[in-house]
């Protein structure tokens, strides 16, 4: 239900605050406005995106009156698969061949780091929920992206300050071998230093 609530806003957010500024800057590609929503259908994040995210795009969609400055807005929908590769191919040929003015969810921060940075250099708009990556709200923030929700630079700080403050003061870390694991071991090692930790 969060991932619902969580989609909706964002779509809201950019209807009321992206859709606008781009058409009268004459950014909408066409005469539709479309949101791609770029997420995982069938893999390890499906329980927490997936259709959970396409039905709260569309219920969003609906509830905003299915129009952004009188243009209709259409929802169109792919599996990234969990692949860097697939999501920037399938993003590429959104944004250059089908109009795609917005790619919406980006659950998978490696996904999401690359697709926002994709978004940056074709003037379009990436909205992410679901990748913690502290960089998409740090050194990979662009103008043309919005990430919103937690990260790992909250969950370090959260986590790592209480146990560090408990006594837990020698770390060890297991790394999933990704983006976010990456992000959250570097996170939470900048706060257990910063609080005398080893």
């Amino acid at each position: 239900m969060h991932s619902v609530r969580a989609s909706a806003l964002a779509l809201a957010f950019t209807a009321a605050v992206g859709f606008p500024a781009l058409a009268q800057s004459g950014g909408i590609s066409g005469d539709n406005v479309k949101i791609g929503v770029l997420t995982d259908m069938s893999g390890q994040f499906s329980h927490e995106s997936g259709e959970g995210a396409v039905t709260a795009v569309r219920m969003a969609v609906e509830d905003f009156g299915g129009k952004v400055l009188g243009k209709p807005i259409e929802v169109v929908v792919a599996d990234h698969q969990n692949k860097p590769d697939v999501a920037l191919a399938i993003a590429r040929k959104w944004f250059e061949l089908e109009n795609v003015d917005m790619i919406a969810n980006l659950i998978n921060s490696s996904i999401a780091l690359n697709v926002s940075n994709l978004a940056k250099d074709k003037n379009r708009i990436a909205i992410i929920n679901g990748s913690g990556a502290s960089r998409l709200t740090g050194d990979a923030c662009t103008p043309n992206s919005v990430h919103y929700a937690y990260d790992t630079y909250a969950l370090a700080r959260g986590t790592g300050a209480a146990l560090m403050k408990a006594g837990g003061t020698s770390w060890f870390f297991l790394t999933a071998d990704y983006a976010f694991g990456h992000a959250l071991e570097a996170d939470t090692s900048a706060v257990v230093k910063g609080l005398a930790g080893c």
